[in-house]
């Protein structure tokens, strides 16, 4: 069992309402033992029962490893995991978790231009703590809906001063990014958490105007491409020993499962990286919203909840 399939038993140790329709949750060990560590970028699996497993991230101090902390918006649309949260997780409330886990590191750099849109100011807010310990020059564009929806805010004025540029739409409309992010610079990468509209927006602007690509994280799934087409392959689990045909209607995922191999699994969309796994031989066919175009090129990994095979044999370290 790796370090991150392994599950931690928590207690909720502290709960506050930290915007309209956000509440932050601080969860310590039952014994007061101490957490695994975590950087910049990470989050944790919940398992809520019922079926709900839903992934946070962690936006405490990772210094402090006697708590965790994630913030969570409810969603009165989506699929039961926040209102879980936000109507059982009282102080006192049990919980499991698996991870921390990180897609989304913050990577050494002089300089930072980092932009949150709504509850994606979760996993900026250590960024924005290790690149000032770290002496880097940075700024936050952080927009939302309203400034009473908007988390952290005053926490973040407070620290941050004039470096934190707070823009709520229905005062000052969709966010400037021409103005937020200043003008481009090799050694100062971009960090995007939100709406899948706003990263849309924010790496269109960027290769407009001629910036490497922002690290981004989504909540939900990228658009799926027209072009792409499902064809049937051989999928071979190479730990296992099982040789599967993969059929133009199935997922990877669906494939493994079927044959009794163990993988873990969670978002099915391509977003969480629960699945990630190891590519032995052939060409993935990447469908997720979350590796690099640089971790693509390389295809040593994949997601096999959604992405695929471009060619006729993938080989897999299952």
């Amino acid at each position: 069992m790796t370090e991150y399939e392994q599950l931690t038993d928590l207690v909720v140790a502290d709960r506050r309402e930290e915007a309209d329709g956000v509440v932050s949750l601080t969860f310590r060990r039952a014994d007061g033992t101490e957490l695994p560590a975590w950087e910049p970028g990470a989050h944790l699996d919940l398992l809520l029962g019922e079926g709900l497993e839903r992934q946070y991230s962690l936006c405490g101090d990772p210094a402090d490893l006697g708590t965790w902390r994630v913030a969570v918006l409810r969603e009165p649309a989506g699929r039961g995991g926040s209102a879980h949260v936000h109507e059982r997780l009282t102080v006192g409330a049990p919980v499991r978790a698996r991870g921390p886990r990180n897609h989304f590191r913050l990577r050494p750099a002089p300089g930072y231009r980092f932009v949150a849109g709504g509850i994606g100011i979760t996993p900026i807010l250590p960024m924005l703590a290790a690149a000032e310990a770290a002496g880097a020059e940075w700024t936050l564009l952080y927009g939302g809906r309203t400034r009473a929806s908007m988390a952290f805010r005053d926490e973040l004025a407070a620290r941050y001063g004039d470096r934190i540029q707070i823009r709520p739409q229905d005062e000052t409309g969709l966010l400037d990014l021409a103005a937020g992010l200043g003008e481009p610079r090799p050694d100062t990468p971009v960090y995007c958490c939100g709406p899948g509209p706003l990263l849309d927006a924010v790496e269109a602007y960027c290769a407009e105007s001629g910036r490497p690509g922002p690290y981004t994280e989504r909540f939900q799934p990228k658009a799926a491409d027209p072009d792409a087409r499902d064809t049937r392959f051989e999928l071979v689990l190479a730990r296992s020993g099982l040789t599967l045909a993969v059929a133009a209607d199935t997922s990877v995922l669906d494939a493994v499962r079927t044959a009794g191999a163990e993988v873990l699994f969670s978002c099915t969309e391509g977003t969480c990286g629960t699945c990630e796994t190891d590519v032995l031989e052939g060409v993935p066919d990447h469908r997720d919203s979350l590796l690099t175009a640089g971790e693509r090129a390389a295809g040593e990994t994949m997601m096999i909840c959604v992405s695929r095979c471009r060619g006729e044999r993938l080989v897999l370290d299952l």
